[in-house]
């Protein structure tokens, strides 16, 4: 198929934590420059700078749905649920109308059904953790590809992900949305160390007081906090982060992500998530990477040692998790997907 203005990729959004709407966003710019439109599938309004149409989609978690598994098959399907049956029927009527090429799922398994049910290609985002339930392997079964975001060089991000799968699955390494910095082994001396705590929109379990007795406990370090709360969230963070001694984290891709391309050692806290999604990165990430994992907040007088510990390490091997070319081997799988298609004889 040759590349041109008319053709059209739809990439669905999950509207909880901003990693998904950070990936559309940087594929679209990518994409752009082989005339090739994004349009954007979510519940989640359009984000500020979207180029392309956006497709705003009917919630399908309010009042009070039911049997959303269908028994375990599926992750999310509310019985009799007018958000559900509204929001499928909004995806069925742009696959319809645009006619697109082929769809970047991040993340559905019942999106992925659906865009396969309508003959239209679909391409899965495979998040870390425990991905070998039912649903995960029917989902990720009928997709054209699987893309993971993460280095080839990480260790087992998705347990018990079957042999089949796994052999589809493409790491193109950490996506950011900022440009990688140099990984500078120390940082200059005679100076107050900085900590930079991001705490990132998907939930977390660190309260006010933690962070209170933390930075009460550490006089020794002036503390920038992050996405706590409405107050102090910073949609872009580069700043920050680049002049941070230390970065503390939870272990979602996009702030890991962002602290790689710092290149800035980390604590890394995994949050409670689906799938032991933080906890299967944390596990990654003790082995040979720049964080000091933590499974749970230290305690006020642990703190000092902690950051210690983190301000320590060689940054460097941050290079290999996060190289700045993410997003051109994440278009590289859209633009091979779409073709091998397109160029699959009929029977």
């Amino acid at each position: 198929m040759t590349r041109d203005e008319t053709a059209t990729i739809g990439y669905y959004v999950h509207h909880v934590g901003s990693g998904h709407r950070h990936r559309a966003g940087v594929l679209a710019a990518r994409l752009r420059r082989e005339g090739i439109a994004v349009t954007g599938l979510s519940s989640l309004p359009r984000p500020d700078g979207w180029v392309g149409d956006w497709v705003r989609l009917p919630p399908d978690d309010d009042g009070d749905p039911r049997d959303v598994t269908a028994d375990g098959h599926l992750h999310w399907a509310p019985l009799l649920h007018d958000g559900t049956r509204s929001r499928a029927a909004a995806l069925s009527a742009w696959l319809e109308s645009a006619r697109p090429d082929l769809v970047v799922v991040d993340v559905s398994v019942e999106v992925l059904l659906l865009a396969r049910l309508h003959g239209v290609p679909a391409i899965g985002v495979v998040l870390p953790g425990r991905r070998d339930d039912r649903a995960h392997l029917l989902g990720f079964g009928v997709a054209e590809a699987l893309v993971g975001f993460w280095p080839r060089t990480a260790g087992d991000m998705t347990p018990g992900l079957p042999d089949d799968l796994r052999d589809r699955l493409v790491p193109v390494g950490a996506l950011s949305r900022h440009p990688v910095r140099p990984a500078l082994r120390t940082r200059s001396h005679g100076r107050e160390r900085t900590v930079a705590l991001m705490l990132g929109s998907g939930g977390h379990d660190v309260s006010a007081d933690d962070v209170r007795l933390a930075r009460g406990a550490t006089p020794e370090w002036r503390w920038h906090v992050l996405g706590a709360d409405r107050g102090t969230w910073v949609d872009d963070p580069s700043a920050v982060l680049a002049g941070a001694d230390v970065v503390v984290t939870h272990a979602g891709q996009n702030a890991l992500a962002e602290t790689a391309a710092a290149r800035r050692p980390a604590v890394v806290l995994p949050q409670a998530r689906p799938h032991d999604e933080q906890r299967a990165t944390g596990e990654v990430l003790a082995h040979g990477w720049p964080a000091v994992v933590r499974t749970a907040w230290p305690e006020a007088g642990e703190w000092s040692d902690v950051l210690d510990r983190a301000a320590a390490l060689d940054p460097r091997p941050w290079t290999q998790w996060c190289d700045g070319w993410a997003a051109d081997r994440f278009a590289d799988v859209v633009l091979a997907t779409r073709d091998r298609v397109s160029a699959r004889p009929t029977p």
